[in-house]
């Protein structure tokens, strides 16, 4: 049995390592919209079943397929990944000095068994100078990020002023509440890492 992660996300990674896993990527294609009647906090807990449910179901017999996504809701909207500079620099004049929330949903599948959760943090920007913004975007290029940034680079660091729950599902896995899910449900993934 192997922990398969449904997702190229250099960040995502990065975190399982830090978790001290062992797993494979592998991405299959995935339709990522979601019906107009859900909630915003169950948007990401939706695509992430849709992610996991796009594997073939033999390889879900053999391993834990782990897929997540994470989206930004402000004042009841969701800000997706921005596709051009324009927007980009929308988003974040937006966002600039308001509390927004940050939803990672993940999906578990083993075999039959899909177990899915989701984990909310709250963000609070510092008034951004349109010139801050600027840099930010022309810099680091936020286009694969929801809500057109992300909390680990430039601007995390300096405009920032606070968060009110998990930091790294900020960073798009929510690593305390995965650890609990996989110590309750799938001991052997933490078994075959050597962390139990």
């Amino acid at each position: 049995m192997k922990l398969i992660l449904a997702s190229k996300s250099p960040r995502r990674q990065q975190l399982l390592q830090g978790m001290g896993l062992e797993f494979e990527v592998k991405q299959p294609e995935t339709d990522e919209t979601y019906p107009d009647n859900l909630a915003p906090g169950e948007v990401a807990e939706f695509i992430a079943r849709g992610k996991a449910n796009a594997f073939d179901p033999a390889l879900a017999r053999e391993s834990l397929l782990l897929a997540a996504d994470t989206i930004v809701v402000l004042e009841g909207e969701i800000l997706g990944k921005p596709p051009t500079r324009e927007i980009a620099i929308s988003m974040l004049e937006r966002l600039s000095g308001k509390t927004h929330e940050v939803i990672t949903g993940v999906a578990l599948r083993n075999g039959e068994s899909l177990d899915s959760f989701s984990a909310v943090t709250l963000v609070h920007f510092a008034p951004l100078k349109r010139s801050e913004i600027a840099y930010y975007v022309d810099h680091y290029q936020p286009y694969d990020k929801a809500g057109a940034y992300g909390i680990q680079e430039w601007i995390g660091y300096n405009r920032i002023t606070g968060i009110s729950g998990s930091y790294t599902n900020v960073v798009g896995l929510p690593t305390e509440k995965l650890y609990e899910v996989l110590s309750r449900r799938y001991p052997w993934v933490l078994l075959s890492s050597g962390r139990m």
